[in-house]
């Protein structure tokens, strides 16, 4: 947009209680804009927001009350002109809006026509659930009068109760054929710029700015995946990577298992909140998201290549896959005997000498302590409910009122039937990336030595990818 060109103005317009409020409240994103009741009437003046790229406003939107006499303004209209006289629509307003009617019977109408008649188009929100009515087609006309385009918005699209091909054919017969379906309550991904590219067609003058903002939307889209994504991978590779030590005996043990579902159980409100805000949403939105978290495994993951090359040890994968199949159960309950001799025997001077690392935790285990970590299916878990939650998020317009419901368990997880990225958490193994986390209990945020390390950053950057690419 260059610094001289002017922000398309743009009237949302329509009768009472269609979703006018609510579309702004989406294409903004802003769910606090006005005020959104399933009662009629609820905007009662021009209220205005703005759309930005860069910093600069590209659009200006203005909020309107809703219309509910079309019939008798439209009769009012035919008492305004001279008899003989002919006047165009534009100026049949003008008379309208200086005339007395116009700041007592009709002052509502008034608003909306006043502020149209400001504006370069209009955009007609419809309630598709409702019935195509005289009184509807009477506010077009009247609409039709100020001489600016008019671009009909199709609300409540994805309602059981929608009348989507009795209104496109109504609309039709009024030669309106720039149609969008845009459902305020759940937007397809691409709808805006659907309604972008439709005004485009009808304002030419607009054309090039109605493009960098639908450019702008789709990089807006991805940067906000790209940020959930991470903020999913660092969850995981926090819960992957705890161990939780928990001394000898039953309770000690329970105690440590609580506290250890007790913590991932924060860790992921964490994420949900921040996935919540990142999509300016809050906790009001998603109430409802606790269950249960349980699976614990115990055990040590000492021998991943990474956690071995870190103190200057050096295996092939195949012997430390070895070691993690089950030579730490021979390591840590016959003292450091049985079948792990071979590893032991090449990499015992390394372990001892990254005994800051490795050292401390082998001598708690041969002392009879016990360390905790949740299994694959609780990374499994956290994985297909973020997943999950942010393809909720995606698709759902800060109009909405309702909370976001995600069904428990597998159906839950496929409330997008055949979603990849959840199947495939499903199905199949866990990623390198938190095979690797296990073996890094100072990678994660839950563990009092937690310290900030490259090779962790790397390893969420790498996780936060494949997330990315297998969403597409």
């Amino acid at each position: 947009m260059s610094s001289h060109e002017q922000p398309l103005r743009l009237a949302v317009v329509g009768h009472t209680n269609t979703g006018k409020t609510s579309l702004l409240r989406t294409l903004t994103r802003d769910p606090g804009f006005g005020v959104v009741q399933d009662s009629p009437g609820t905007t009662r003046h021009v209220e205005g927001a703005h759309l930005l790229v860069d910093g600069a406003v590209v659009v200006e939107l203005y909020d309107t009350p809703g219309m509910e006499d079309g019939i008798a303004l439209l009769d009012y209209f035919d008492q305004l002109a001279q008899p003989g006289e002919r006047i165009d629509g534009p100026e049949r307003i003008r008379r309208f809006l200086q005339s007395p009617e116009s700041k007592r019977r009709f002052e509502q109408e008034a608003r909306v026509l006043k502020k149209l008649l400001d504006c370069d188009a209009g955009l007609y929100v419809v309630d598709v659930r409702d019935p195509v009515l005289g009184k509807h087609k009477d506010e077009l006309a009247i609409l039709a009068s100020c001489g600016h385009p008019i671009v009909p918005v199709l609300n409540f699209t994805h309602s059981p109760e929608q009348r989507l091909a009795a209104w496109r054919a109504a609309l039709a017969r009024l030669g309106l054929h720039a149609i969008v379906e845009f459902d305020t309550i759940a937007p397809a991904l691409d709808g805006e710029a659907q309604l972008y590219d439709k005004l485009a067609l009808l304002m030419d003058r607009h054309a090039g700015l109605l493009q960098v903002l639908k450019h702008d939307v789709a990089q807006q889209r991805d940067i906000r995946r790209l940020d959930a994504m991470r903020l999913i991978a660092e969850l995981l590779v926090d819960v992957a990577a705890w161990h939780l030590a928990s001394e000898p005996g039953a309770p000690a043990l329970e105690s440590a298992t609580q506290t250890l579902r007790k913590k991932v159980r924060a860790r992921e409100n964490l994420c949900v909140r921040a996935l919540l805000k990142r999509y300016n949403f809050d906790s009001r939105d998603f109430p409802a998201h606790a269950s249960a978290l349980e699976g614990e495994r115990w055990g040590m993951d000492l021998f991943h290549p990474q956690a071995l090359k870190d103190v200057g040890i050096h295996v092939t994968k195949g012997a430390a896959a070895g070691a993690m199949a089950g030579a730490t159960l021979d390591v840590f309950m016959a003292g450091i005997s049985l079948g792990a001799a071979t590893l032991l025997g090449a990499a015992a001077g390394g372990l001892w000498q990254g005994a800051d690392k490795l050292g401390k935790r082998l001598l708690g285990r041969l002392k009879g302590y016990q360390e905790l970590s949740v299994d694959d299916a609780v990374l499994r878990l956290l994985a297909i409910r973020q997943l999950a939650l942010l393809r909720a998020l995606e698709q759902r317009g800060h109009a909405a009122l309702g909370p976001i419901q995600l069904e428990p368990g597998p159906a839950g997880a496929d409330a997008a039937a055949g979603h990849a990225p959840i199947e495939a958490w499903r199905s199949q193994k866990l990623p390198e990336e938190l095979l690797e986390a296990r073996s890094q209990p100072q990678w994660s945020s839950l563990d009092a030595n937690h310290a900030p390390a490259a090779r962790r950053e790397q390893v969420i950057r790498a996780l936060s990818d494949k997330l990315a690419r297998a969403a597409g």
